[in-house]
């Protein structure tokens, strides 16, 4: 396929991914920071889904949630980054059509599963806090199941309408997606047809599934607050408030950057465009680098496995 920007098709065979467009000679120097960024992630993941299945103490309703988000994690990194290394290290920018609706809808299913999944634990974290007598029997390994199946199948079912509708589309303007990995808006600005049906889709699912979880997430929070402040010595609030302290750090990694990309890619005219990819590459490959080591380090039981392992070694 041509790499020119006008081209007569309405079924493309291909798309051509351009990278980080105007830094294309930089390709190279700039795919070291994002493989430095995947390697950690691919590392972290791993050890806490390792150690929180070696270690029988850790088998409980958060460590479930937190070996879920691992998972996600992984998925999330690993559908968009073998493509752009490929892109950075052999300029291999071609994309099928059907591979690249793929790609899009297994990154963007996995990004509102991970925001259910933040969610479920906030959830997990208001009843150990509010209500801990009965959070042995409210959050039961079955619940836990129920839990984390309702939202895969709700981030599944919900990014569904993605690809079928991209692929309703007649694309007859380009085929060059100027980032390196295919995005839903990216695609669908490619068409030339009337999206406002995909359109305002996309804003329903970014409004009323991710907005609904920031709801929930708040409201949790503040009645854990509450419950804290309740409490009668510094101590033990500090103690209390040290048990949420790790998935708080991981919702703001996960929400506050991705307000901050979303503003830029609304108002992208006085963004260049080379800043606003990078930028966005950064966010989406960021909770999964950070999470673990969020969790390693702010997590008592996980980092005093992760320490008595390497010890058990160096013995």
């Amino acid at each position: 396929m041509s790499d020119s920007n006008t081209t007569d098709f309405t079924n493309p065979s291909t798309f051509i991914l351009q990278g980080i467009p105007g830094l294309e000679a930089a390709h190279v120097w700039i795919s070291i920071p994002f493989c430095t960024m995947y390697t950690i992630a691919i590392l972290g993941n791993f050890t806490i889904l390792f150690i929180v299945k070696m270690e029988p103490s850790l088998h409980g309703p958060m460590y479930y949630f937190l070996c879920m988000l691992a998972v996600t994690d992984l998925v999330v990194s690993t559908s968009i980054l073998p493509k752009m290394l490929a892109i950075f290290w052999f300029n291999s920018r071609e994309i099928d059509f059907s591979a690249c609706l793929t790609q899009l809808y297994v990154f963007h299913s996995f990004s509102v599963i991970e925001s259910g999944i933040f969610m479920a634990m906030a959830f997990d974290r208001y009843v150990a806090i509010c209500d801990p007598l009965r959070h042995a029997t409210t959050l039961t390994n079955p619940v836990v199941a129920k839990i984390i199946l309702a939202v895969v199948l709700r981030g599944s079912m919900l990014i569904l309408p993605y690809p079928f509708l991209l692929r309703r589309w007649p694309y007859c303007r380009t085929n060059i997606i100027p980032q390196p990995y295919c995005a839903h808006m990216a695609v669908m600005k490619l068409a030339c047809a009337d999206i406002r049906v995909s359109s305002y889709y996309g804003l329903f699912v970014l409004f009323c599934v991710m907005g609904l979880d920031v709801i929930f997430i708040i409201l949790s929070y503040i009645q854990i607050l509450r419950a804290i402040f309740s409490l009668p010595t510094k101590d033990a609030r500090l103690k209390t408030f040290g048990t949420c302290s790790s998935h708080l750090c991981a919702i703001l990694v996960f929400y506050i950057p991705g307000l901050f990309f979303s503003l830029s890619y609304r108002f992208h005219q006085n963004v260049p465009l080379h800043f606003h990819v990078l930028i966005a590459n950064v966010y989406y490959l960021m909770p999964s680098m950070l999470n673990p080591i969020i969790y390693g380090m702010r997590t008592k039981q996980i980092r005093g496995r992760l320490l008595r392992l390497f010890t058990h070694k160096g013995t």
